[in-house]
């Protein structure tokens, strides 16, 4: 069996993430200690108690969701015996899982991770005045239908395809009034529905090219190395292994299409026949029933799942 480890993106995060990992691994406990360290701030608070509305600002989300995230993997690395060098074929992740999945590979220290995300969710939250930017999710189209309907809706302003996440789902965002047209157009032409997305930015378009510069500036400033399992980038659908290319594919990330559905068909087509969802939420498995069919998907966000994939490892 081929294994695939991937990691979510904003929008899984819930109050609660990640506490009881804390409380039953010590492995896990640390990881949210470095990042509050990291960040000068209680994050892990704001993750377990909430409020809701504090861990749903993407300055908070980001590094939140890549905390829960690596303390799933330092807690299948204690009680597992997980080794990434080893038991993984490709490491990826969605938008900001991008970087967890570069510090589960050991690309990036978690430190440095929750410190960029912080950064990276300011400044795309700063891009763009409030109410100005919009995204929406268009389902029932194929992808090159959305590309159409995204440049017919432009009409001089910004619309943009953030996401393709899966046979009939691609997400679209630019100028709010680009993307209500393309809603409407989307409905013409045959979409199921065309669902308008609660979100503080319009995330993955050109309107937030100022927060692309802010991370290559950042970015300049962090150590990369050689991640010990290829990562499959969003921007290009393909691994990658060296550390200049990660740090540029990272600056285009910000306002470049997410690849995901082209993701999970290069891993399976690679061999993957188990994706291994790490963190909160299990929106990235859905997904992958939806691309690969034959893949199997599993989440690990709790002790009971990593109790679970460390028992299956055992010898019969």
């Amino acid at each position: 069996m081929s294994t695939a480890f991937i990691f979510p993106g904003q929008g899984s995060q819930a109050v609660g993430m990640g506490k009881s990992l804390a409380e039953a691994y010590p492995a896990a406990r640390a990881v949210f200690e470095e990042v509050d360290e990291a960040l000068g701030q209680k994050l892990s608070s704001i993750m377990w108690d909430g409020p809701i509305e504090t861990l749903t600002l993407t300055a908070n989300t980001q590094p939140a969701l890549m905390a829960h995230s690596l303390a799933a993997i330092r807690a299948l690395e204690a009680e597992a015996g997980l080794d990434l060098s080893r038991d993984a074929g490709f490491v990826a992740g969605h938008s900001l899982g991008e970087y967890s999945a570069l510090a589960a590979a050991g690309s990036l220290t978690i430190a440095d991770a929750a410190r960029l995300l912080r950064l990276r969710g300011i400044a795309m939250q700063s891009a763009v005045p409030v109410g100005a930017g919009a995204m929406a999710a268009i389902l029932g189209l194929d992808f090159d239908k959305v590309v159409a309907v995204a440049a017919e809706a432009a009409q001089g302003e910004v619309c943009d395809i953030a996401n393709d996440n899966a046979p009939g789902q691609v997400v679209v965002s630019g100028d709010a009034a680009a993307v209500a047209r393309a809603c409407e157009i989307a409905k013409r032409e045959g979409a199921m529905r065309a669902i308008p997305l609660t979100v503080s930015a319009p995330f993955h378009c050109r309107l937030i090219a100022s927060a692309a510069e802010a991370m290559r500036a950042a970015l300049a400033g962090v150590s990369l190395k050689a991640p010990v399992v290829p990562v499959v980038a969003n921007v290009t659908a393909a691994p990658v292994t060296q550390p200049d290319e990660i740090r540029a594919l990272l600056v285009k990330q910000v306002t470049g299409t997410v690849r995901w559905r082209e993701s999970v068909v290069y891993m399976a087509g690679q061999g993957v026949d188990r994706l291994v969802e790490v963190g909160t939420g299990k929106v990235l498995a859905g997904l992958a029933k939806r691309i690969a069919r034959e893949v199997a998907s599993v989440n690990v966000a709790e002790p009971a799942d990593v109790a679970a994939l460390a028992s299956a490892r055992q010898p019969a």
